[in-house]
């Protein structure tokens, strides 16, 4: 197999694993939007190209179209669309406009189903869109007896339940700013997160089902309940059935019993400025306390509803899931899709339990039509060989978003190939940084191998190398040249902005540029105008001067069938950085000599020289943040010997204890 950079040198064009059919191409989201903007603003585009160039050139009329194309329910207009460009960061989107966050995705009241709910631990339930409404209500109305204003903090604790969209929506309603964590996180992070926030309230469930096991985490509920002098109400979601509807601890209260006395009502869904935070996200916490940053309502909505109509070509009828934890921004970005009236399909607990045909089954009887994975997961069925399109009837898919991680040029070959020939495979990225995507899928373009299709409507991106300058066919850096309505308002407590412009903006300011710069490794491709994306930069390994990105050796070590899952790190050594690989071995494989030998080999012809590692080692597991990424920071500083924080933050932060038994075997070689 030719080297990528190869590829690129000699000009040879790659085919398409999918080309859109005329007849999807006319019914996508994205032509619509294309006529309506051609007409309105009397243009005469004829191509996404076109459509993107002019997002990023004319603005104020993209966002405008962008606001009335996705219906944004408001009690005001805005007087602009941003009030000056020219301030990065600080520039205010859509001043003047009044509006609700729920009111927006809850404007629908009918019967068909707006959220279905399967658990490991729970019979499958679901709910209509009025029922959605009417129980968002009784939580709503509780939240404001409880004292709840505009403002304050309501928080979560919860896994990707029915309960958590009911309180987050209820939350939102009555202006609060919603922040979760995940169940599965342990009191230490929790703290981490919400200690910073203070929230007023905080809903949370006894447990949790993984894998057949049952988790109480009341003991965790009650020490950050106690350790946080601000909440006030602690709600309890009966999730494993312990207590149903009696007090779980002093101070404690059952979700069911929230409003049950007196009538339900209608949603006074509280009015605000355009600004006004939504959520507060944290940062996965791998390489510090995580940082507290603080999204805008407008903003996120209307990038949110852009990507899922436009992007993800969302339709009413669509039934869509995603594996993800309340946790990860793309449960957010899930949640967006109940303003278009589609039905979000919550799965919770681990998506190969029993086997590795869950989620598979989860299309097969939900009629799924868009189903989100990992890279990490589609890496893991392509392992043990799995064949989802032959054993389960997916006729009814027909997109896979898949984000996380980079995904190999050989991942999307096995979802045409495993899973279903014509289904848009939609990769994208972006981070919790804007509760959305830089890059993405474009629904009527062709889909090649390795690559994201295109950026984002109204995302001024671009590649530079370490001199600010742009690059095409060349690794590079991400940044975005321009400010975009998802990006925060500010970081919590964070007054003059300090720790904002250090994490985005200080790295290009002695080069003259102010630009985003987001952490990623990408190449742009000059042929297809798509997207590789290379793995995060402050995870990027310099061996002898050369930047080596890890998903370069990823994309091939993951294709020996001995290897089920690997990371790469860098290691200061001798006055420059050698690589050390840690693979995890599928079962009834070891690592022998001859494996390391043809590893290697493998890595030089098909990468580079600068891209073998100097050692390689079998681990048990490789370390994962709760969203399912890498955490090549935690082990490069095991490597190195510096100290690793914020175990918690970590999926599986026992695998580090592996690593650090390592150090002594590793500095001796």
């Amino acid at each position: 197999m030719e080297r990528l950079a190869d590829l690129v040198a000699v000009g040879v064009r790659r085919e398409p694993l999918w080309v859109p059919s005329g007849e999807r191409v006319r019914q996508a989201n994205l032509t619509g939007f294309l006529a309506i903007v051609n007409e309105k603003y009397r243009l005469n585009l004829l191509s996404y190209s076109e459509l993107y160039r002019w997002s990023i050139e004319s603005v104020s009329e993209f966002w405008s179209a962008i606001w009335d194309y996705a219906g944004i329910v408001s009690s005001g207009r805005f007087m602009k669309v941003v009030d000056d460009l020219g301030k990065f960061p600080g520039a205010k989107w859509f001043p003047g406009a009044q509006l609700n966050f729920a009111e927006n995705l809850l404007r629908f009241r009918d019967e068909r189903v707006a959220v279905v709910s399967r658990s490991e631990g729970r019979d499958r339930s679901s709910l209509t869109y009025s029922g959605l409404y009417r129980k968002v209500a009784r939580v709503a109305n509780a939240l404001r007896e409880m004292g709840v204003r505009p403002g304050d903090r309501v928080a979560g604790y919860l896994p990707n339940i029915e309960e958590a969209v009911v309180a987050m929506l209820a939350a939102t309603s009555v202006g609060a700013i919603w922040a979760c964590c995940g169940a599965e996180l342990g009191s230490g992070a929790v703290l981490d997160r919400l200690g910073q926030i203070k929230p007023k309230v905080i809903v949370a469930v006894d447990g949790y089902s993984y894998k057949g096991r049952k988790f109480n985490i009341l003991s965790n509920v009650e020490r950050v309940a106690g350790a946080i002098p601000s909440i006030e109400k602690v709600v309890i979601v009966s999730n494993l059935g312990m207590n149903p509807g009696g007090e779980y601890f002093a101070g404690s209260i059952g979700f069911d019993q929230l409003g049950s006395t007196g009538e339900i009502g209608e949603i006074r869904f509280e009015q605000l400025p355009s600004d006004h935070p939504v959520y507060v996200m944290f940062t996965s916490g791998t390489t510090g306390r995580p940082k507290c940053m603080v999204q805008g309502a407008a903003g996120i909505l209307v990038n949110q509803l852009k990507e899922v109509l436009l992007h993800a070509d969302l339709k009413k009828t669509d039934r869509i899931s995603y594996i993800t934890s309340p946790s990860w921004m793309m449960w957010n970005w899930l949640m967006s899709c109940l303003a278009v009236g589609a039905t979000v399909v919550l799965h919770d607990g681990n998506p190969l339990y029993p086997d590795w045909g869950a989620m598979w089954r989860l299309v097969q009887e939900e009629r799924l039509t868009i189903m989100g994975l990992s890279a990490s997961y589609i890496n893991h069925l392509r392992t043990i060989r799995a064949r989802p399109g032959q054993d389960y009837d997916l006729s009814s898919l027909k997109e896979i978003s898949q984000t996380g991680s980079p995904l190999s040029a050989d991942g999307f070959e096995w979802v045409y190939k495993e899973v279903k020939e014509d289904l848009h495979l939609n990769s994208i990225s972006g981070g919790t940084d804007i509760n959305g995507c830089f890059a993405g899928g474009v629904p009527i373009s062709p889909v090649y191998g390795g690559e994201l299709q295109g950026p984002g409507l109204g995302m001024k991106i671009n590649v530079y190398d370490e001199n600010g300058d742009p690059v095409v066919d060349t690794m590079g850096e991400l940044v975005c040249e321009a400010p975009a309505p998802p990006m925060p308002l500010y970081f919590w407590n964070d007054p003059d902005n300090k720790r904002y412009r250090e994490a985005y903006f200080e790295y290009y300011r002695a080069k003259g540029k102010n630009v985003w710069r987001h952490g990623d490794y990408v190449l742009v491709h000059g042929d297809t105008g798509g997207y590789t994306f290379l793995g995060r930069s402050d995870a990027v390994i310099k061996a002898s001067g050369v930047r080596v990105g890890t998903s370069e050796i990823y994309n091939v070590v993951e294709r020996f069938p001995e290897v089920a899952d690997s990371l790469a790190v860098g290691q200061n050594w001798g006055g420059d950085q050698r690589i050390i690989l840690f693979v995890k071995l599928a079962p009834n494989h070891y690592l022998t000599e001859e494996l390391k030998e043809r590893i290697r080999r493998s890595v030089r012809e098909e990468a580079s020289p600068k891209h073998v590692p100097a050692l390689i080692f079998e681990v048990p597991d490789i370390p994962y943040t709760l969203n399912m990424k890498k955490v090549e920071v935690a082990v490069a500083n095991i490597v190195n010997n510096r100290p690793v924080t914020n175990r918690d933050a970590l999926a599986n932060p026992e695998s580090l204890d592996f690593y650090r038994g390592l150090l002594s075997i590793i500095q001796g070689r």
